[in-house]
Formats: C-alpha cells, structure tokens, sequence
C-alpha cells in the first residue's frame, strides 16, 4: 500500500512556471498549501536521467535535500515515435537555455517532415519524504501533431498537440479542460488515489 500524505505543506519541485501552476491546481483542492522551489531557494538539479521517473527522482530529491520538506517533482515531455521517441526526456532542453519553445516547434516541425505524425506526451510525478520514501507514478495522452502551432494557453509543445478524440490542442484547452484529459492530470490522479485517500477534496 503507498504512503499516504498527510501534512499541510508540500514543495512542488519544478522551475517551469506552467508546470508549477498547473500541479497546484491539481494538489490545493486537497487542503494542501503549495511552497515553490524559488521561495526556499532551491537549486535547479542537472537532469542526467535516462527516463522521466529517473529524472523526476532527481528533483524530488534535490528539494528534499535542499528543503528538509516532502517533495513533489514532475518530469515530463512529447514522445514522437517516428522519430525515435525524441525530444522525449530533452522536450526542455530542446527550448534552450531561453526556453523559446516556438523554436522547438519549428525543430520539431521540421524535423519530423511528412512523416507520421502520431505523438503522445508523458508526465512522470515523483513524491519523496524527507526519510527518502518515494511514490511514483506516470500518466500519457495520445494524439498527434498539427502545423502551425494553435492557441496560446498552454506552454511548451501544447499548441501543437491536438489530443486523441478532441478538435482543439493543448493550446486552445482552458486549464480546467486540460485537468480533465492531460497526462499530469493522469499521474496525478493516481498519486491522489494511492497517497491522498485519506483527505477529502475540497469544492472549488
């Protein structure tokens, strides 16, 4: 049986202010108060993983060690099979060190050519207690991609992405429609139903 999360406060260790936003949506429902890595000063991790849990690991335990308090990591990103599962684990790095994921896109757009455009995107979610238990857990949607890029609410490679059995991307999802069919939402409705069982949702 997973551990079950009990305290009020938990960090979310991510830097991506969408991702940050998006996993705090999905936790403060459940009474839980939500730190930022920024506010305890806490250092981006080099992702040297080989896989999303290995990296996610990663930065659940750089919080953990650099905050003493129980962590929640995402690693995340859009496989391509026709193009060997790129930018998969690198979806971030693909952006630079500017995060210009319009960049990526036109890379991804590119490279992928009139090849199939079939894609899905993984989100790995990783909580880890200061005594270094881990719970992990991984969501995936399947969809494809579409050129050009549509909508502007989302982040990352989300205005290209149009989701399996929708007619609007990521991009033109509002966050309450992407809660209900994104890959975090996924994972984290696991991790919810394995480790926050015990807390009753709150009504937003």
């Amino acid at each position: 049986m997973a551990r079950q999360f009990n305290e009020k406060k938990l960090v979310i260790a991510t830097h991506n202010k969408g991702k940050l936003k998006e996993i705090s949506a999905l936790v403060v429902p459940f009474g839980i108060n939500v730190i930022p890595p920024d506010e305890l000063n806490i250092p981006e991790p080099i992702e040297n993983g080989k896989t999303f849990i290995e990296n996610a690991k990663i930065k659940a335990s750089s919080a953990v060690l650099n905050s003493g308090k129980t962590s929640l990591s995402d690693d995340s990103g859009l496989v391509v099979p026709a193009l060997n599962g790129a930018p998969g684990i690198y979806s971030a790095r693909w952006a630079g060190p500017e995060k210009n994921f319009t960049a990526a896109m036109n890379r991804l757009n590119k490279e992928l050519g009139d090849k199939d455009q079939r894609a899905f995107f993984v989100a790995a979610l990783v909580i880890m207690w200061p005594d270094g238990h881990i719970e992990a857990f991984e969501g995936t949607v399947h969809g494809k991609l579409v050129w050009p890029p549509r909508g502007n609410l989302g982040f990352g490679y989300d205005p290209m992405f149009l989701p399996n059995g929708h007619n609007k991307t990521f991009g033109e999802f509002t966050p309450d429609e992407k809660h209900l069919h994104s890959h975090r939402s996924n994972a984290f409705n696991q991790l919810a139903t394995a480790c926050l069982c015990g807390r009753k949702r709150l009504v937003r």
